[in-house]
């Protein structure tokens, strides 16, 4: 974030989209940058604000919420001094504690994945590789009900609705005007499982030909034939954002929690196998001929 930008800020006090986790992530870089600035260690940051250097660490970080005081003490250290370059950092930090939508959903996904949603809902671009299920942002609600009794046997109906829901919301992000670009490589397994029955996988196929018509979405499909890939280890997501601060991301969800790489080299190689993925799997102007075909073929026996 250059100074211009982060001046910008004091005309207004909405956030952006992304919500707070984009927001903690550029103000602790901001912050980072600046007592790098001033060649002041993290311990003595931490004694500033009464906390320890591994506080600063995940303040930099953007992995806890701000206290509005604590970031003045620290802007005062670090020498801004300025008033419009504090404000605006101070307005930054008020708005990377407003709740993101996903909130109202907390009782009902765990507080890893909440990380995944700002990221997802402030990314200009998401790469995504599936093997298993239909990428969340492209699945039907009865799909997603089916997938969703997988793995909560015995979830109440109140709960169903409210899971099914959140997805309904994350997909909103597609039909923005300043929405994402959603790159999906699907296995051919993935629509071939017939999650929930026959007729909801159909009108999941069905869903899948009209989501790849829209021209922020990128849709391709592995065939069986195209034998074994790079990204054969499991599925996974890089994300990608408008500030050039940010580092792309890679999301690798596990059973219980999850995996967030920024790390150069770690995304390189993920990267690379998407790349890979990519080039293995069918371009995406077939991909409208294929989910047909599929669409006749599921259900048929073997």
């Amino acid at each position: 974030m250059t100074r211009s930008q982060v001046s910008a800020g004091t005309q207004q006090e909405e956030a952006p989209t992304g919500g707070p986790t984009v927001l903690r992530i550029l103000l602790g870089t901001q912050l980072r940058r600046l007592r790098e600035a001033r060649a002041i260690s993290r311990e003595d940051a931490g004694w500033e604000i009464r906390a320890s250097g591994s506080k600063i660490s995940r303040m930099e970080l953007g992995r806890v919420s701000f206290k509005e005081r604590d970031v003045s003490d620290l802007l005062t250290l670090y020498g801004v001094t300025e008033p419009n370059e504090r404000e605006a950092l101070l307005v930054l930090a008020r708005q990377a504690n407003n709740p993101g939508w996903w909130q109202q959903f907390s009782d009902v996904m765990p507080g890893w994945f909440q990380s995944y949603l700002g990221l997802e809902a402030a990314a200009t671009l998401i790469r995504t590789y599936e093997i298993q299920f239909v990428p969340g942002l492209l699945q039907t609600p009865d799909y997603a009900r089916a997938v969703i009794m997988l793995g909560h046997a015995g979830v109440t109906p109140e709960e169903m609705n409210k899971r099914v829901e959140l997805r309904r919301q994350r997909q909103a992000i597609l039909d923005r005007p300043e929405g994402p670009q959603l790159w999906a490589v699907i296995d051919e397994a993935v629509l071939r499982r017939p999650i929930g029955g026959v007729e909801i996988m159909k009108a999941q196929i069905e869903f899948l030909i009209e989501a790849s018509k829209k021209p922020n979405v990128r849709l391709q499909i592995i065939p069986f034939h195209a034998g074994g890939h790079a990204a054969a280890g499991g599925p996974f997501a890089i994300l990608r954002f408008p500030e050039p601060e940010l580092p792309d991301v890679v999301y690798v969800e596990q059973l219980t929690s999850a995996i967030y790489l920024d790390k150069r080299e770690d995304v390189d190689q993920y990267a690379m196998a998407m790349e890979r993925v990519c080039i293995d799997a069918e371009p995406p102007n077939h991909t409208p001929e294929i989910l047909g075909k599929l669409l006749h073929e599921v259900g048929r026996p073997a």
